[in-house]
């Protein structure tokens, strides 16, 4: 007679803090027709694909012009450039934002200043960038963050009395519009970002600039092409032309282009998806003690669309918990360890602990959950209930 083995029950599958697994299984026969047509023409940087991208875009968010670079980092830094940025302008940034917001200001030879936040939005508080102006302040730069964008109502008024230039970090706000006006069109322009996590997401790096300007799209192709003017996209005869200004090597992949053609028209239903997910994690989370903040869209003067990058929260012992879903499998990210002004890489600009209380609260409080179309309701139901057993010890009723 064979031993008798116990069962146990079986562990639960993980939580990956992001996955596209299944997406890119659903719509890999488009992927694949687009990839194919990129090995087909044999241009695989600055090509056909990215030009073709660069319209659907266009169409997708409004804007007069985009232009496809290798990452929204350098979509930054090659908008600043673009609208005029001289070596120490000062800019005016969040202190609660991912490093590239400010160090981009830096490559760009400026000068970070930094501005406290509205503790709920995330964003720029309006009231501490008006403070952070000075004669020799050239330009704001908002964050869209999370789920919504900044007070662009307050923020553009303030720039329009001090003559300031507003150029928008909109990498995690494809789909986020102002009554009607899609993020990163409300300025001098805007980015996006298309990091395999983002809502439109690549295999890979990627980014664009946005905006209505033709000239800032001018001067921003001819920077992402080592400073050569004129159309380049998808023409090997080019790669010699006359340089007029030092540029960059910022090409858009055509592998990445193909791949976010082929998610492009997925999008909203990525969004609708996204705001679902993040509706039942309120719901599961509202008054569970130990949460101290769940995200919500702020009031603004015009109509918006939020769009859920992220599901953002806040809470008590944040590293505890999240070392505790950890050990059950699930994946979580910090939105940000560290604020900017607290960077070491800014030690220069001598601030000190204190100087930004509302960044510095959301630094140590704030945690991102899993949220990404692929997740399923069985895995927001497992996240929360480990959440609720961590602050009181027993399931969710």
């Amino acid at each position: 007679m064979a031993d008798h083995v116990p069962q146990t029950a079986a562990e639960p599958s993980p939580v990956p803090f992001f996955t596209q697994r299944d997406t890119f299984a659903r719509l890999w026969p488009d992927i694949r027709r687009h990839c194919c047509e990129v090995l087909d023409n044999g241009k695989f940087s600055h090509g056909g694909k990215v030009a073709e991208l660069e319209a659907a875009l266009a169409e997708w968010t409004g804007a007069g012009h985009v232009v496809g670079v290798n990452s929204a980092t350098d979509a930054l830094v090659l908008l600043l450039r673009a609208v005029g940025l001289r070596p120490g302008d000062e800019v005016v940034v969040p202190a609660f934002s991912f490093i590239a917001s400010a160090s981009a200001v830096a490559l760009a030879r400026g000068r970070p200043v930094f501005a406290d936040i509205d503790p709920v939005s995330y964003a720029m508080d309006p009231a501490s960038a008006g403070a952070a102006v000075t004669d020799r302040t050239r330009a704001l730069m908002p964050v869209h963050l999370f789920c919504q964008m900044a007070d662009m109502a307050e923020l553009g008024a303030l720039a329009a009395r001090r003559g300031l230039t507003v150029v928008e970090d909109s990498a995690e706000a494809i789909g986020m519009r102002w009554n009607g006006t899609h993020a990163g069109l409300l300025g001098a322009g805007g980015v996006l970002s298309f990091f395999p996590a983002k809502t439109l997401g690549a295999v890979g790096d990627a980014g664009a600039v946005i905006t209505d300007d033709a000239e800032t799209a001018r001067t921003t192709a001819a920077l992402r092409h080592h400073g050569r003017r004129g159309d380049t996209l998808d023409a090997f005869s080019r790669i010699s032309t006359t340089t007029s200004l030092p540029g960059h090597n910022s090409k858009m992949d055509d592998l990445q282009a193909a791949v976010l053609l082929a998610k492009l028209p997925d999008l909203g239903g990525g969004i609708r998806r996204r705001a679902e997910l993040a509706a039942a994690y309120t719901e599961r989370l509202r008054g569970v003690p130990g949460v101290v903040r769940l995200p919500a869209p702020v009031p603004r003067p015009a109509a918006v669309d939020p769009v859920y990058y992220v599901y953002l929260a806040e809470f008590e012992r944040r590293d505890e918990l999240a070392a505790h879903l950890a050990d059950h499998g699930v994946g979580t990210e910090t939105y940000y360890p560290v604020p900017l002004h607290l960077q070491p890489c800014f030690a220069d600009l001598g601030h000190r602990p204190g100087d930004f209380p509302n960044a510095e609260a959301a630094c140590a409080r704030a945690l991102a959950l899993p949220l990404y179309p692929d997740l399923t309701l069985d895995a927001v139901d497992r996240v929360c209930a480990l959440i609720t057993r961590f602050y009181t010890g027993r399931e969710p009723a």
